[in-house]
């Protein structure tokens, strides 16, 4: 992973880790902000703007890719890239939650 990633993406917002963690398969940007939203119980509501510039940005820099158009809507998923993105990522928030853990008892 590069320079530019890693100062980009890790540690991630909480809406590049669920945009990524949505795109295991095939979705467009509503259908994300509909998984979100179930996933965090309406805690987390995306918006457009936000929505599709984060698609934008990572479509830029090759952690998601367009699939298809379907019914004028963009179908993405991610890459390998993103994979790994997010990987490193989950194995950050389990490090802080176990470290959290020891501190606490």
């Amino acid at each position: 992973m590069d320079a530019h990633i890693r100062k980009v993406y890790v540690p991630m917002t909480e809406t590049g880790f669920y945009i990524l963690l949505c795109l295991q398969e095939e979705k467009h940007g509503y259908g994300i902000v509909q998984q979100v939203e179930e996933l965090t119980g309406g805690e987390i509501r995306l918006s457009p703007g936000t929505m599709y510039g984060s698609l934008a940005k990572m479509e830029r820099d090759g952690l998601i890719c367009f699939v298809r158009e379907e019914e004028k809507r963009k179908l993405y998923q991610i890459t390998d890239l993103g994979r790994q993105v997010l990987d490193w990522e989950t194995k950050r928030i389990e490090r802080l939650y176990r470290n959290m853990m020891e501190v606490q008892g």
